[in-house]
């Protein structure tokens, strides 16, 4: 069969930077098998497929190994073909998920956002082999549900950072590291190598995570936040009690079909 496939730069205002994702849009679920096989050919951070109609869809997202609980990135790169391609005249969708609950995607002009879930974390000790896997002493180690956020002393360390990801890959959880930022609020990197993925280049999730503990920090709700991988992505976030507005732009890259 014929599939219609969208590849779209997330986060980013042109093409070639921010975070590509596939977006598969459905009338049935594939089985699994396939929606991962498609993922491994694509070979970018994340697919999305999703199902559904009138503002309502389900959605799924798989990297090249796994299926994500949650993805930032594809979900923004979805609502916007949902906006452009398929129902031009809506202004949000909603998403039902898996594992995250409903999420909702507005637009606002050219950006689009994200409501997600906060995702909270704790001070926890750095386990074995991280700093050592990141070249780098994190000033503060706190753990949440899904990854752990390490917070260096500058966005210079972090933009330099050159980690081992084999060595991340024996970790239990993938990383984010943070710091500061110099012409934002904070800046950030995410590893998951045991994901399938060793640097994310831009990553929404992992803002469930950063967006409240730099609010409590900084001491406001509203940030603007860079993540500092080689491709590079501008997010605008908003902590609103226990959900997180995640913004950014998304530049359309490719539109085509597969045959499967």
């Amino acid at each position: 069969m014929k599939l219609s496939l969208y590849q779209l730069d997330a986060f980013a205002s042109r093409v070639f930077s921010g975070n590509p994702a596939a977006v598969c849009p459905l009338k049935d679920w594939l089985p699994e098998a396939t929606m991962q096989a498609i993922a491994a050919e694509n070979n970018l951070a994340e697919t999305a497929y999703f199902v559904g109609g009138d503002g309502k869809y389900a959605i799924r997202w798989f990297t090249p190994t796994v299926e994500a609980a949650l993805c930032g990135h594809a979900t923004l790169a979805s609502a916007a073909v949902v906006m452009t391609h398929m129902e031009p005249r809506r202004k949000s969708v909603s998403f039902s998920t898996r594992r995250a609950g409903d999420l909702g995607v507005d637009r606002e002009g050219d950006l689009y956002v994200l409501d997600f879930p906060v995702w909270p974390s704790a001070p926890a000790a750095a386990p074995d082999g991280l700093e050592l896997a990141l070249g780098a002493r994190a000033a503060q180690v706190l753990a949440g549900s899904r990854d752990y956020l390490c917070v260096l002393g500058s966005a210079h360390a972090v933009k330099t950072l050159k980690p081992d990801f084999a060595a991340l890959k024996r970790l239990d959880k993938p990383v984010i590291v943070t710091a500061p930022g110099e012409d934002c609020d904070f800046v950030s990197r995410f590893f998951a190598p045991s994901h399938g993925i060793d640097e994310d280049p831009v990553t929404g999730s992992a803002h469930c995570m950063l967006t409240p503990y730099w609010a409590g920090v900084l001491g406001k709700t509203k940030l603007k936040a860079r993540q500092l991988s080689v491709r590079g992505g501008e997010l605008q976030v908003e902590l609103r009690g226990e959900r997180v507005r995640i913004a950014g732009r998304v530049a359309p890259y490719l539109e085509g079909s597969i045959d499967v």
